[in-house]
């Protein structure tokens, strides 16, 4: 899919996305359990609309990345109202810069689905990490568990084109080939959800 589609796809989404920041549920869950050890400057591509903020230590210096003007929007406006401080930027994560080793946490929650080239955006991810840093991912793919399995492989087609989104991707597959080191892994939902911490490889 184009990322012209994608963004245009995303930017129809945003209102939906900012009503699940204040949600109490498994999601969130998951989101606060990766993230409560983030720390330091923070790097997060794919932000979306700010689910992620209220995780973050008061003291830490954010960098939120996404391609879609509508997220942005919707970020600023989550980020005004716990009173953080962020740096904005928008633009595709495949193609953006940021100077090497200049973020101690790195992270992506629910975007590797998405990513035309999810491997590139690996090798990016651990390059703006300090080398004692870390790199915090949740995400989700292909289950272990043949029928659910079949069913992702039957919908990815239309999950693609209504939401941008791949449901039939390996996740570990693509962390373990990337130049990172899973410190530690948590799996959930037939293994097709993954909570990822890992940091850039020596």
């Amino acid at each position: 899919m184009e990322i012209e589609r994608q963004v245009e796809l995303f930017n129809k989404q945003a209102t939906k996305y900012v009503r699940r920041v204040n949600q109490k549920n498994s999601d969130q869950k998951m989101r606060q359990r990766l993230l409560q050890g983030a720390q330091g400057d923070i790097l997060e591509v794919s932000v979306g609309a700010g689910a992620n903020f209220k995780y973050y230590p008061k003291t830490s210096r954010i960098t939120a990345v996404d391609f879609s003007p509508a997220m942005i929007e919707q970020a600023k406006l989550v980020a005004s109202e716990q009173s953080r401080q962020v740096d904005f930027h928008i633009g595709n994560v495949e193609e953006i810069d940021f100077p090497e080793k200049s973020f101690d946490t790195v992270i992506s929650t629910l975007s590797l689905c998405s990513y035309p080239h999810p491997e590139k955006v690996l090798q990016k991810l651990s390059s703006w990490c300090k080398e004692d840093g870390q790199v915090l991912l949740y995400e989700h793919g292909i289950s272990s568990n043949p029928i659910f399995a079949w069913l992702q492989h039957k919908t990815d087609a239309f999950f693609l084109k209504k939401q941008g989104c791949h449901m039939n991707r390996d996740i570990l597959g693509l962390v373990q080939s990337a130049p990172l080191s899973i410190v530690r892994n948590e799996s959930y939902m037939l293994n097709a959800v993954h909570l990822i911490w890992a940091k850039p490889k020596e």
